[in-house]
């Protein structure tokens, strides 16, 4: 076991996990923050996505000591302390841009990536951010607009 010190949801943790710990099952087991998906254990379906650092990266291909002294943003810290959503989430609501909601999170996680270092994404931009997150569900259309209502509700006109 041990000690990792970072940043989760803009406040400092430190707990221990064995050097063999993704990050994923640290955050899903001792740190109970649920809301980020275990889907396929392979990288490949984007369920477990957080920011990393303000990066969008799969959780379940990090290993809990590669966050050490970085910051970790799980889709539980987008909303403000008050309880308002964060623009992204909003979006997905109004824009119907889930039905199950198994890919929510990792979905929302990759959108807030994109729109943080590109505010005006054109449709084809918005896509291939979100390929790596996979939906069985919603046929994309509505995720997509999601994203650019947010985009347009953050200050950049979505293109």
């Amino acid at each position: 076991m041990s000690v990792i010190e970072f940043q989760l949801n803009g406040r400092a943790v430190s707990t221990t996990a064995d050097p063999s710990t993704l990050l994923v099952e640290l955050l899903r087991g001792p740190l109970a923050l649920t809301g980020t998906h275990v889907g396929c254990d392979t990288a490949q379906c984007g369920a477990c996505t957080v920011l990393l650092d303000g990066q969008a990266v799969k959780s379940c291909s990090v290993l809990a000591p590669q966050v050490q002294g970085r910051s970790v943003t799980t889709v539980e810290g987008l909303a403000a302390a008050d309880g308002t959503l964060h623009p992204v989430q909003d979006a997905f609501i109004a824009c119907h841009g889930l039905q199950c909601g198994f890919c929510t999170p990792g979905m929302i996680m990759s959108a807030t990536a994109l729109l943080a270092h590109n505010p005006r994404p054109s449709e084809d931009e918005v896509v291939q951010a979100l390929e790596g997150n996979l939906c069985r569900c919603t046929g994309y259309v509505n995720i997509v607009a999601a994203v650019q209502q947010a985009a347009r509700v953050m200050g950049g006109e979505a293109a």
